[in-house]
């Protein structure tokens, strides 16, 4: 057996060992080894293979696969400039916490800094991104060799999945191979047994990571829970419960379950009057927090940003108008892992590891605090459904709103990171079943199809219901070649549901909308590509929404012939969307300013 060939397959052997169950895989020469060895077990039944000729597909691929289940995936390329189209996913992963185990294929050390064909420096790709990089060396026909690839692969898988007490992440390892890259014909002997420990068990086994620290928190009336993207949902929910305080959950949180989380709390904070009115004594915060202007604002202890009624990105304070008051007196971030928490707005006093509620007896009960947030965010709701309900016209607010409502117990809804996740968070009720992710980790719109089948594909495998991609025309040409799969290429049930407002329709929404010789050619980027022109040319049934009622039959897939991977898609108006995203947010203010008013301010 030639050496790369060894490497390729105790490497795979023990990564399975480990607890890899998907690898993604972009063709080329250099990693022919490792394919092969993939390949050979997902014919064994031991994981499941996919292949993508685009390797920033394949490792967006990966990255949804990895967020949608939690465990490690692995994608593999081959050497030279295919390495680096992998940066995007690994930013991404990095940023969100996602394991992802990374195999770059190399050319050999003599062949590097010769001109050699495919060769460029590898070394340290993608610098601080991943958790681990690891040069592994040419493999050789030696002792020793076994022993140093497992142990390799055990602490590879460790440092990814964050079993060694960090953070999940990427993990790179740079494999250098010689020819052969197949496998020899004659069957040569190994200096040494290549297998590994018995009845299939790693190398090596880790210990339970500590237990994190747990901060015992005084009981206050006036407290808020704030959840962002990838926090831990249940303890955070438990904690908004038994303390009685108002659940702030990003769509992405996973807390936006029940009622103990709030609808249209970006249209509160937007709200000088109310934020002023309802300054926190503390605020515990998980995830990445950070959706809106108007949360970023109200960590800081800024009153009324975003109140212009635009959308927004998160970004700096004041651009759109308010007043500042004092920070909450103590802001408690739960740390995602030891030296990782999110704390943009820098208010935080403490990072732990976990919160213990010193509640007093009984329990705080219905108070008048969270009853206030309560009713003003009842009053939001009213006030932008009738707004919305006004005709039968499919918006991009309320096509986001209809279909969180609409997707059944069991689902997963995957948002693009511009205006979908958004109009999510200003408009998705809690509702229990329905899971929904996004990228927002970097917050890129790159790869968002790609990401949304492996998610999809991992949500279904670990026996979830339908998934639905809420993407704008942009994200979908950005990854157009995320959707030319293979006829061998396992395909989830996804409706890639596409909002077409010809270009990006958040900017439309931001200040570089106040510049018209330059905004629409620098910002506005009209591409005028045809979405069922590229549904045709993928192979993909489509359908166009020309109404809310035709959504149902779209999100069941009675409307394209049944499940399976497809797209819709609903066309929209850049200018009208930003009026009806303005006109919005004065009815809610206005709506909770009257609420104001009939409470009497009475938690001033």
């Amino acid at each position: 057996m030639n050496p790369a060939t060894a490497l390729a397959r105790v490497l795979v052997d023990e990564l399975r060992r480990c607890g890899l169950r998907e690898a993604v895989v972009a063709p080329g020469s250099r990693s022919t080894p490792v394919a092969l060895a993939l390949f050979d077990a997902s014919q064994r039944g031991e994981l499941r293979l996919h292949v993508r000729i685009d390797e920033r597909s394949a490792a967006f691929l990966a990255l949804g696969l990895a967020k949608a289940s939690g465990r490690p995936t692995a994608v593999l390329c081959t050497s030279g400039t295919a390495a680096a189209h992998f940066h995007g996913a690994i930013i991404e992963a990095d940023e969100a916490g996602v394991p992802l185990l990374v195999l770059t294929a190399d050319r050999p050390p003599e062949l590097r800094g010769t001109g050699a064909n495919q060769a460029i420096d590898q070394i340290k790709l993608y610098g601080d991104a991943v958790r681990w990089f690891c040069e592994v060396g040419v493999p050789e026909a030696r002792p020793g060799m076994t022993g140093y690839w497992r142990s390799l692969a055990g602490r590879a898988w460790a440092l990814s999945c964050g079993a060694a007490g960090t953070m999940p992440g990427p993990v790179h390892l740079n494999l250098a191979l010689r020819e052969p890259l197949v496998p020899d014909a004659d069957g040569a002997s190994w200096p040494e047994p290549l297998d590994g420990r018995p009845d299939g068990a790693p190398w090596t086994r880790l210990a339970a990571a500590a237990a994190p620290a747990v901060l015992d928190l005084p009981w206050t009336e006036r407290g808020v829970v704030v959840a962002g993207d990838g926090a831990d949902p249940g303890p955070l929910t438990e904690l908004a419960r038994a303390a009685g305080w108002p659940l702030l959950a990003e769509p992405s949180s996973g807390a936006r379950q029940d009622g103990a989380a709030l609808t249209a709390y970006p249209y509160l904070l937007e709200s000088a009057e109310f934020s002023a009115a309802h300054r926190p004594d503390v605020i515990v915060s998980a995830g990445r927090p950070g959706l809106s202007r108007g949360q970023l604002a109200f960590l800081r202890g800024v009153t009324g940003v975003g109140a212009a009624g635009g959308v927004g990105a998160a970004g700096g304070v004041g651009a759109a108008g308010g007043g500042y008051m004092v920070p909450p007196a103590r802001h408690v971030v739960i740390a995602a892992g030891p030296g990782h928490w999110s704390d943009p707005a820098r208010t935080a006093t403490d990072v732990v590891g976990a919160v213990r509620l010193d509640r007093p007896p009984g329990g705080p009960g219905q108070t008048g605090w969270l009853a206030s947030w309560r009713r003003a965010d009842a009053a939001a709701v009213r006030a932008t459904r009738l707004v919305l309900d006004g005709e039968d016209q499919l918006s991009e607010p309320r096509l986001a709103r209809d279909v969180g409502a609409l997707l059944p117990e069991g689902a997963l809804l995957w948002a693009a990171s511009s205006l979908p996740v958004r109009d999510l968070d200003r408009h998705l009720a809690p509702r229990p079943g329905l899971r929904v992710l996004a990228s927002r980790g970097a917050s890129g719109i790159d790869g968002l199809v790609s990401t949304a089948i492996g998610a999809a594909l991992a949500h279904q495998s670990a026996g979830g219901g339908p998934a639905v991609a809420l993407l704008g025309d942009l994200a979908l040409v950005h990854d157009a070649a995320g959707l030319m799969l293979g006829p061998d290429e396992p395909r989830p049930d996804l409706c890639l549901l596409v909002v077409n407002n010809d270009g990006g329709g958040i900017f439309s929404t931001l200040e570089q909308a106040a510049y018209p010789s330059s905004f629409e050619r620098v910002f506005g980027t009209p591409h005028g590509t045809g979405v069922a022109d590229l549904a045709a040319a993928a192979g993909l049934p489509y359908t166009r929404i020309t109404s809310a009622a035709g959504l149902p039959a779209v999100l069941d897939g009675s409307a394209l012939g049944g499940s399976g991977l497809r797209l819709a898609e609903v066309r929209t108006d850049r200018a009208a969307g930003a009026a009806l995203r303005s006109a919005l947010g004065t009815a809610a203010r206005a709506a909770v300013a009257q609420e104001m008013r009939t409470l009497g301010s009475s938690t001033a």
